[in-house]
């Protein structure tokens, strides 16, 4: 049970003496549902409960206050409680309450904050990217990996359980184009005069393709079978993007539990069926589809959304939602209890017959769609859209190449995922305070370098070699017993309280999936550290005070290392 949890039982534990002995008349009252107060003067936390009791126990707010102040159980996590305003309730923590956060977070370590949900984890499938096997991974396609990945990783902290997915777009006229694209390609480049149709992809990364396979097979395909020649060249570039995008997403540090092939979606089993007739037909049993002008409907207007939708054509060619249809009737057959999608801003008008699908079989509200707006290249503050290498836009490889991951992760996670980013590539490579990543990680290194100059040099140099890790120097630095009472300091009770509310910031995150927040969060953790490094020596005579220093100093390293490796981005022990 956290603090927050613990000094919410004490209040209704107050109210309900008072309603016990009459001092309160009062049916039912509301929980204490504390809250942190917008002036930290007023204390660690305050509740709005008697003015929210009011009108029920038919007395002013602050009467009702001071009843339940009088009926607060004796507790050793209160130093203070008073009321205030209208009828605020404002509860001071202890320090000795604070100070034992310091000891949880060295017991726990990666641990720490990590919570259950109640009724045991939810069975999540977050599927994101998601690009086409048809070109290069662009910068929101970078947004989207550091979005989702962060994303799994705060929820799972938080006791979700995440299967993340990759949907790829391997099926249809696309891939098609795709082969024909580098068909036209390697013709040209041996030589012939074939003008690129205007459907096919015309990127240079296409002659890069074309030129592979001239340097492997040369020009035996110049007067193939064209068909034949396509379907063996959208294969071959097919299978070279699919491995680029994986290799791409494991440098980033983003992996998934499934790529999931759209083909795979109309293979059929022993029974002669593919997962879109068995969606189909799914949907058709609960009376959703029709037939109009020789297409398959689907009845989404009895959803909410703004007009049915067709799921095959007249011609009997499936469009792009009947896969979208299938897929998700998929994904909650192999036994989710919810679905997150992240797309882009552009498919909003996508969601509602999304939705509608679910409900039509009877899930709704199953459906969860993230949104994520553009990115905007910088350098220098002037806008960047084209590659010096290529002169065709940035890629997400080009940018983590320029950049690094730590870097892009971070700046990538920066704000809410509704929001634009304008992501300044010269920023993201300074080594100074004005880069947020840098002023971060630089924290995090400070600890170490603090925690090695206390320890024998044997031990130090140990741990600058990487030969023990930093718990193990800081389990041979700090006695074990060490006496966490005399951190009294304003601004080492500053830095306990920060760390104090990393299990809720976590679950809150996780909770509206704003991964977000943990970027803020490691730079408030990192300046108060700072602040407090400034106004407190760490290593001091007093025995005493140095070794519970350096405990909080070391509290502070494994929050911050946790937080980051929330987001993805590395904490490095030396810069």
């Amino acid at each position: 049970m956290d603090i927050r949890e613990s000094l919410e039982q004490i209040i209704d534990a107050a109210i309900a003496a008072a309603r016990e002995d009459a001092s309160l008349a009062l049916e039912s009252a509301p929980e204490a549902a504390l809250e942190r107060p917008r002036d930290e003067s007023n204390g660690d936390w305050a509740s709005t409960v008697a003015m929210r009791s009011a009108k029920l126990a038919h007395k002013n707010p602050r009467e009702i206050a001071q009843i339940i102040v009088d009926h607060v159980p004796a507790s050793d996590m209160i130093e203070a409680i008073e009321i205030a305003g209208p009828g605020f309730i404002n509860i001071r923590l202890s320090n000795a309450v604070l100070q034992n956060v310091v000891a949880q977070v060295r017991a726990e370590k990666g641990d720490f904050g990590r919570s259950t949900l109640a009724g045991g984890p939810c069975k999540v499938n977050l599927e994101y990217i998601s690009a086409n096997p048809t070109g290069p991974m662009h910068v929101g396609h970078g947004r989207w990996a550091a979005l989702g990945d962060a994303t799994a990783r705060v929820m799972r902290h938080a006791g979700y359980d995440v299967y993340e997915e990759f949907y790829v777009n391997d099926h249809g006229v696309q891939m098609n184009n795709f082969g024909e694209s580098v068909a036209v390609r390697y013709q040209q480049l041996l030589g012939r005069d074939v003008e690129l149709p205007e459907a096919c992809y015309a990127g240079a990364y296409v002659k890069d393709i074309a030129q592979a396979i001239i340097d492997e097979d040369g020009d035996k395909w110049l007067d193939a079978d064209p068909h034949e020649r396509m379907l063996n060249f959208r294969e071959r570039a097919y299978k070279m993007m699919l491995a680029d995008q994986q290799r791409i997403c494991e440098g980033f540090g983003t992996t998934f539990d499934r790529w999931f092939s759209e083909r795979t979606l109309y293979v059929e089993d022993e029974n002669g069926e593919t997962a879109v007739s068995r969606a189909l037909r799914a949907m058709d049993e609960k009376g959703y589809v029709f037939e109009k002008e020789g297409a398959t409907w689907f009845r989404s207007t009895a959803f909410d959304d703004e007009k049915d939708r067709v799921l095959i054509k007249a011609n009997g060619e499936m469009t792009y939602f009947m896969s979208d249809v299938a897929y998700h009737y998929d994904k909650m057959q192999r036994g989710f209890d919810h679905l997150i999608d992240i797309w882009g801003a552009d498919h909003h008008g996508y969601i509602a017959r999304c939705e509608a699908m679910l409900a039509a079989w009877g899930w709704p509200g199953m459906l969860e769609v993230m949104l994520g707006q553009l990115v905007n290249l910088f350098r220098d503050g002037k806008p960047v859209r084209m590659s010096k290498r290529t002169g065709e836009m940035i890629t997400f490889e080009e940018l983590i190449d320029e950049v690094g991951v730590d870097a892009t992760r971070f700046l990538m996670l920066s704000r809410s995922s509704d929001q634009p980013i304008d992501f300044d590539i010269e920023v993201a490579k300074k080594k100074d305070n004005t880069n947020p990543v840098y002023y971060v990680q630089y924290a995090h290194a400070r600890i170490c370098s603090i925690l090695r100059k206390a320890a024998p040099a044997d031990v130090a140099a140990a741990a600058e070699a990487g030969e023990i890790s930093m718990d193990d120097l800081a389990a041979r630095v700090i006695p074990a017993d060490v006496d966490l009472s005399v951190l009294t300091d304003a601004s080492e009770l500053a830095l306990m309280r920060k760390m104090a509310d990393f299990g809720e910031f976590v679950a809150l995150a996780a909770r509206d999936r704003a991964a977000f927040r943990l970027t803020h969060y490691t730079q408030d953790l990192a300046a108060l550290f700072h602040q407090f490094y400034t106004n407190c020596h760490v290593l001091v005579d007093d025995e005493n005070v140095q070794a519970a220093r350096l405990a909080l100093v070391d509290a502070a390293r494994i929050v911050l290392a946790l937080a980051l490796s929330l987001l993805g981005v590395s904490a490095p022990t030396k810069m």
